[in-house]
């Protein structure tokens, strides 16, 4: 993780999601984003959590990251708390494979916006990929490595071959 001042901070209900939201980390570290990585749970830390929403925008976060199984109250709650952008990940649950994480997260009242991503390992790197285009709006250098990161992407696949 980079040392500056966190732009984005990553956090997840519980330690066990760390294995979805690993992937955001990654993905902000290949691009050389400052962030954090922590765990706020909406039921276990409720004033935690509000504390860490309330201040984000002062401390110098641009974008939240939340990630969260179940009843996947946090990625809402924490938008409740901030202007800032809150891009939502459904973990993986045991029970219903996720869905009823990703009915949570999306299902928000109207004033209370959470961009939400796809369930699991694909929602994590696209939410921190998302938070990149958030931050390159005003970063020409990350909006250079944004282009560079398509032509790679399109490389790969170019290069693939089927036997």
């Amino acid at each position: 993780m980079n040392t500056q001042q966190p732009l984005v901070g990553v956090i997840m209900g519980s330690k066990s999601d760390w294995e979805t939201m690993r992937h955001a980390a990654e993905m902000l570290t290949h691009f050389g984003v400052p962030h954090e990585c922590r765990v706020v749970s909406a039921h276990r830390t409720p004033q935690w959590m509000c504390e860490y929403a309330a201040s984000a925008e002062q401390r110098g976060l641009a974008v939240i990251i939340a990630g969260a199984g179940g009843a996947a109250h946090l990625p809402g709650m924490v938008a409740s708390q901030t202007v800032l952008p809150v891009l939502g990940v459904p973990v993986q649950s045991r029970a219903l494979s996720g869905l009823d994480s990703l009915l949570s997260i999306v299902q928000m009242p109207g004033g209370i916006p959470v961009g939400t991503l796809a369930i699991g390992e694909a929602g994590a790197k696209n939410a921190a990929l998302l938070a990149v285009r958030m931050l390159a709006v005003n970063d020409d250098k990350l909006r250079q490595q944004l282009h560079d990161f398509h032509r790679e992407q399109a490389a790969k696949v170019m290069q693939d071959t089927l036997p």
